[in-house]
């Protein structure tokens, strides 16, 4: 048997999410899935690059300010 795929655990958490909502309308959801998804993919990331932001920036498609500027905002880099 297969794990599943990353789309479909998304999707899977995304139906558990409003069926917890209960039909309470929910905010902001693209920001918070951005936020919940990114922080994992960069600690994954940084530790399969053995912590080297060029080649993390390079693996990501992102500049590597811009991959540096996100590992602050995650606090998993001290500006």
């Amino acid at each position: 048997m297969t794990q599943p795929g990353i789309e479909e655990c998304v999707r899977a958490n995304l139906e558990t999410y409003f069926r917890d909502l209960d039909g309470t309308p929910p905010s902001d959801m693209y920001d918070m899935l951005v936020r919940l998804v990114e922080k994992p993919l960069l600690e994954v990331v940084m530790a399969q690059a053995q912590q080297n932001q060029s080649r993390a920036a390079e693996w990501l498609g992102l500049n590597r300010n811009t991959l540096r500027k996100k590992l602050v905002e995650h606090q998993l880099l001290k500006p």
